[in-house]
Parts: structure tokens; C-alpha cells; sequence
């Protein structure tokens, strides 16, 4: 069994943000692969289903970024799972907008959620990083991150989360040159 883990803050008026884009990609994999209802469970939602012959529950912790590794952390347990199950999907500001690159291990770039995850399990999990580029300034960083995607980036939003949704299965079997490769193809079209 896997985990894949959406990172993103709960409520409705953070559900366009650039930080809640870890949400999004699972939301949109949960819909093409036919899971399970959302269930509460371990602090967070969660969906079960398969992506090819791979068992893997989708989970979106219900506390704040800053807590993601306490709902991370229970799901872990309770199945008994190492961080190589594990994969965390996130915003990336180092990475250009609708980019996606995927990377085991590493730092936290800042990032509370990773930060909050890399505390209660160490850094060795797998990371889809979700480009959603740098403001420019420092100072401009939070409203970014915390602002909603805008009306012009809405297209390029659906067709980079469509392409991880198709090519997810790369992702599963564990594939995660030909999963990149084959997202930025279709990004392309």
C-alpha cells in the first residue's frame, strides 16, 4: 500500500490558493481513478482505490500546514508503513509556474507542511513538487503562496493537473522520470 498525501489548508476560502494545490492533484486523481468517498479518518479526509495494481489511499490532513505531519504520522502507523510509502504532494515556489518534478528525500525549502512531515517521519519521502514560481520578492512570498490562482492561470492549472491526474500510474509503479516526462508531453499539446 501507498500513501499519497495532498498538502493544503482546510476550509472553503483556501480552496483556490497556490498552497492548497497539494489538495487539488488529489482531488483530481481521486475523480479520474474512481476512489472511494471521502472518509474522516486519521485527522484528514481520505479516499481509498487503486491506480493500476497499486493500493493507494489518498490523504488530505484536516489541521493547518504547519500540523500535516500529525495526520501524516497516524496514517503511517496505523498500516505500519515506512516513508518510502509515502508521497507528499506540494506547492513549490522554486519551481515555474505548473512545473512538476518529482524528488525523494531533501529539504524543506521553508515549507511548513514538509517541515511538519519531515519532524514526525524524517526527510526520506517522496515528493511531487508543484510549481507555482516565485513572486520575486520576499516579501511578497505569503500573498503569493496564500493567494488564489487568477482567472489567467486557470486553463494551465486544469491542464497540469489533468496530465498528473492521466499519468498517475506512472507515479504508482514507481516510474517517476516516465511520470514527469509524460505530464510535461501533455502540458505541451
Amino acid at each position: 500500500m501507498q500513501i499519497w498525501v495532498g498538502l493544503g489548508n482546510p476550509g472553503p476560502q483556501y480552496a483556490l490558493h497556490r498552497h492548497n494545490v497539494g489538495f487539488m492533484a488529489l482531488d483530481v486523481i481521486a475523480d479520474m481513478h474512481g476512489f472511494a468517498p471521502i472518509q474522516k479518518k486519521f485527522t484528514g479526509w481520505v479516499q481509498e482505490g487503486r491506480i493500476g495494481s497499486e493500493k493507494v489511499l489518498l490523504l488530505k490532513p484536516a489541521t493547518f500546514m504547519n500540523e500535516s505531519g500529525r495526520s501524516v504520522g497516524e496514517a503511517m502507523r496505523f498500516y505500519k508503513l515506512t516513508p518510502d510509502a509515502l508521497t507528499v504532494f506540494h506547492d513549490e515556489l522554486d519551481l515555474a509556474p505548473f512545473k512538476v518534478k518529482v524528488k525523494r528525500g531533501g529539504g524543506t525549502a521553508g515549507h511548513n507542511g514538509l517541515r511538519s512531515i519531515d519532524r514526525h517521519l524524517g526527510p526520506d519521502f517522496r515528493r511531487v513538487r508543484i510549481g507555482i514560481g516565485h513572486p520575486g520578492h520576499k516579501e511578497r512570498v505569503t500573498g503569493h503562496v496564500l493567494g488564489n490562482y487568477a482567472k489567467a492561470e486557470q486553463d494551465d492549472l486544469a491542464t497540469m493537473l489533468g496530465a498528473m491526474g492521466s499519468e498517475a500510474h506512472w507515479l504508482a509503479e514507481g516510474e517517476d522520470a516516465r511520470f514527469m516526462s509524460d505530464v510535461a508531453l501533455r502540458q505541451q499539446d
